[in-house]
């Protein structure tokens, strides 16, 4: 049966129906000549039920941070079953290098908001923001999302959130201090008041620091709203475990960096509250060593103070798996990810019953 035409109602029905019951690969974005990785994405549902996702495609012989790519496409109208890609780019390219690191935001005046990296080089990298009024047909101009900095900002792709308030909080860590790059970043928010208009800093800026003194690697923040209205901030570090500390001034300042409860690599971790349940879904390795698999799934029903049902999402020891966006769309999670072979980066999207991330270890 070829579902793509059937009415909105009855996809969704078949979907259900024929959804198997745990995880389901539903889209590989697989490297050719030319285009030895596609990566970093996020997703966004529009009014009409399709569901836009955002990446970069990388150009060229080589799969770097630093090599040519721009931003492109794919749609989705049976709720992320199948995948209609769009190989040109969605906006002009914008970076010397490339555009990545995509978050997709609905903002609560209803337009959708499209944030990025521009790089231009090692010592050049800061994010921008583009909205678009017309569920994604046509976007408006770059806006500066970092004024005045002169640095290698960190946006991880999927981290851009809106506070109930209305706050925009972009979570960043700097990388150059001195003219030098640095991997143990300085972390910081950049926030916005009038839904993008305009950026600032956040008051402070975070460091990992032992007791002795000693710096700790901080790479690649993410932020959350808690039902209290602190914003909880994760981090990557060189610990064995992710790091945790809190704001309760909506991105402005935050307690010290903490040793966590999610044991990791120094690999980033992805967490998003499951709209239906109200609790937290980490997604992050789960690994004792510095090898980015498996690639698992826990809830948190306590705000992040502990985590349940971890279940086992990728379990290659040779796998490499990590730069998740989570996406929910009615009773099922959309996940996207970059899995890393023969130096070459594809994109996996898993499509989960939200259910599925309750359930005993597999």
């Amino acid at each position: 049966m070829n579902h793509r035409f059937l009415p909105p109602i009855l996809i969704l029905l078949f979907a259900q129906i024929t959804l198997a019951t745990g995880p389901e690969l539903v889209l590989t974005q697989e490297t050719e000549s030319g285009n030895p990785r596609n990566s970093e994405g996020a997703f966004i549902t529009l009014n009409d039920g399709r569901i836009l996702y955002v990446y970069t495609r990388f150009l060229g012989n080589h799969s770097g941070d630093g090599a040519q790519g721009y931003l492109a496409s794919c749609v989705s109208s049976d709720y992320g079953l199948t995948w209609d890609e769009n190989d040109q780019p969605l906006c002009p390219k914008e970076g010397k290098e490339n555009d990545m690191s995509v978050s997709l935001l609905r903002l609560q005046d209803g337009r959708i908001a499209l944030f990025y990296l521009v790089k231009n080089s090692i010592q050049d990298c800061r994010a921008r923001m583009r909205v678009s009024s017309d569920e994604g047909k046509t976007w408006s101009d770059s806006i500066d999302c970092m004024p005045g900095e002169q640095n290698y900002y960190v946006v991880n792709n999927d981290r851009v959130i809106q506070t109930q308030s209305g706050r925009l909080i972009m979570p960043a860590a700097g990388h150059m201090r001195d003219g030098k790059w640095h991997g143990a970043a300085d972390i910081v928010c950049f926030l916005s008041d009038d839904a993008g208009k305009t950026w600032r800093k956040g008051k402070e800026s975070l460091v990992g620091q032992r007791e002795n003194g000693t710096r700790f690697i901080t790479q690649e923040p993410g932020v959350v709203e808690l039902k209290d209205g602190r914003i909880m901030m994760w981090i990557r570090t060189d610990l064995g475990v992710q790091g945790v500390c809190h704001s309760s001034d909506e991105g402005e300042t935050f307690t010290p960096i903490e040793p966590w409860n999610l044991r990791s690599p120094r690999s980033p971790a992805s967490i998003k509250r499951i709209p239906k349940t109200g609790d937290l879904l980490a997604i992050w390795n789960d690994s004792p060593t510095n090898q980015r698999s498996p690639l698992t799934s826990a809830i948190s029903k306590d705000e992040g103070q502990s985590w349940k049902f971890l279940n086992t999402l990728e379990a290659n020891p040779q796998g490499w798996y990590c730069y998740t966006a989570i996406h929910f769309t009615g009773d099922h999670a959309l996940l996207s990810y970059w899995d890393m072979a023969d130096k070459k980066i594809e994109t996996k999207v898993l499509r989960a019953p939200i259910e599925w991330f309750y359930s005993s270890a597999k």
